[in-house]
C-alpha cells in the first residue's frame, strides 16, 4: 500500500467485473490489467512495485503495459497539489477504470475531480474532510494514529486495540471524583515520538516525550508545522548523541521560532484557491492539463505510439540548435 493520499483510485460508474473484461487486450496487458483491477484503492502503483508483484515481467515491460492500458482508456496518472498557504506538496495518484473510457470522459471526470476537491471543506490534521485530503503531516506512515476510547468498555472476550504510540501519563484521580476520559497524544508529543523512528540517535522514552512536550507545543503555537519542527530538531546531528533528551531540550529552547503576527482572515466573498491537477504522461511522466495529453500521453510520446517511430523534432528547436552551433563556431575561429 502507498502512503495515505497516494496510489490507486477507482473511477466511478464501472461495470461489474466479468471474465472477459480485458479480452481485447494482448496477453501481457490483459495479465497486468487483471492484477491492477483487483488491487484495493490506495495500493502503490509505481512500475518498480508492480514489477515486484508480477514476476513474469520486468519494469520495462510493466511500463510498456501501463502505457498501452492508458491508450486503451483504463488509467490516467495524475499529480495534484495539496496544502494551504505557502506550503505546497504534490500527491501522485493513478485513476483506474475497469471499463475503458475515451478522452472526453477522462477530461470531464478529472475536471470534476478538481472541482469536487476544491468545493470540499478544508481538512484539518485532526479531521480530514475526505480521502482526497492531504495526509496529516504528523501521522507516521507505517502506523495509524491511536483510536479514540470507546464509550462503553469492551466485552470480556474482546481484546483492546493496540495503540501506535504510548499514551501520556495521567495524574491520579481522587477517590471521590469521577475519572475523565483521557485524550490522545498531542501533535507535539507524536512529533517527538516520531524522531526516534526517523533517526535512532534521537530515540526518546515516553517520559522524555512528556518532559519535552511543553517546549515542542510552544513551536506549534507559533504557527510552524510538525514537519518544520522535526526537520529543525534533526538537522545537523553529530555522529554520536549521548543524551538525546538533553540535545533536543537545548535545541527546542535555542531555536524557538519568532512569534509572527496573525494573518488577516480571508474575506467571506473571496473564493477558495483552486487546487491544481495535472495529468502525467504514462510513458515519460511529463505533466500537463488533461486536454493536452490525449490517451494519457504527451504529444511526442503519443506521436511515437501512433506512428511507430521517433517523434519529429520541433522546427523552433532545430533553429535554436543551429543558431547555437553557429555561434560556437564563430567563437572558435582564430583571431
Amino acid at each position: 500500500m502507498a502512503k495515505p493520499g497516494y496510489g490507486k483510485r477507482s473511477a466511478p460508474g464501472q461495470q461489474p467485473g466479468a471474465r472477459d473484461d480485458f479480452a481485447l487486450l494482448p496477453t501481457r496487458e490483459r495479465y497486468v490489467a487483471g492484477f491492477v483491477d483487483h488491487l484495493p484503492d490506495g495500493a502503490e502503483m509505481s512500475v518498480k512495485q508492480l514489477a515486484k508483484q508480477l514476476p513474469l515481467y520486468g519494469q520495462q515491460a510493466i511500463g510498456t503495459s501501463l502505457k498501452a492500458l492508458s491508450v486503451a482508456g483504463h488509467l490516467r496518472r495524475v499529480r495534484c497539489s495539496v496544502g494551504t498557504g505557502d506550503e505546497t506538496r504534490w500527491v501522485f495518484r493513478t485513476f483506474w477504470s475497469r471499463t475503458a473510457r475515451d478522452n472526453e470522459w477522462w477530461n470531464t471526470y478529472l475536471a470534476t475531480e478538481t472541482a469536487t476537491r476544491t468545493a470540499a471543506p478544508a481538512a484539518t490534521p485532526e479531521a480530514p474532510a475526505s480521502d482526497t485530503a492531504p495526509p496529516p503531516p504528523w501521522v507516521p506512515a507505517e502506523e495509524p494514529p491511536p483510536p479514540a476510547r470507546p464509550e462503553s468498555p469492551p466485552s470480556a472476550g474482546q481484546d483492546p486495540e493496540p495503540t501506535a504510540v504510548p499514551h501520556q501519563r495521567t495524574p491520579p484521580q481522587a477517590p471521590d471524583t469521577e475519572p475523565t476520559q483521557p485524550t490522545g497524544p498531542s501533535p507535539a508529543y507524536l512529533a517527538l515520538a516520531q524522531l526516534g523512528r526517523n533517526d535512532h540517535r534521537l530515540a526518546l522514552s515516553a517520559d522524555d516525550c512528556t518532559t519535552l512536550e511543553p517546549l515542542a507545543t510552544q513551536w506549534l503555537d507559533r504557527g510552524v508545522t510538525t514537519d518544520y519542527l522535526t526537520n529543525a530538531l534533526a538537522a545537523g546531528l553529530p555522529a554520536q548523541v549521548d543524551s538525546p533528551v538533553g540535545l533536543l531540550r537545548r535545541r527546542l529552547i535555542d531555536k524557538l521560532p519568532p512569534q509572527l503576527p496573525a494573518t488577516p482572515s480571508t474575506p467571506a466573498g473571496t473564493p477558495a484557491p483552486t487546487r491544481r491537477l495535472l495529468v502525467e504522461c504514462t510513458d515519460c511522466g511529463r505533466p500537463g492539463p488533461p486536454e493536452a495529453l490525449p490517451d494519457g500521453l504527451c504529444r511526442p510520446c503519443h506521436q511515437t505510439h501512433t506512428a511507430g517511430g521517433q517523434p519529429s523534432p520541433d522546427p523552433t528547436q532545430i533553429a535554436t540548435v543551429k543558431a547555437h552551433m553557429a555561434n560556437l563556431r564563430t567563437l572558435l575561429k582564430p583571431v
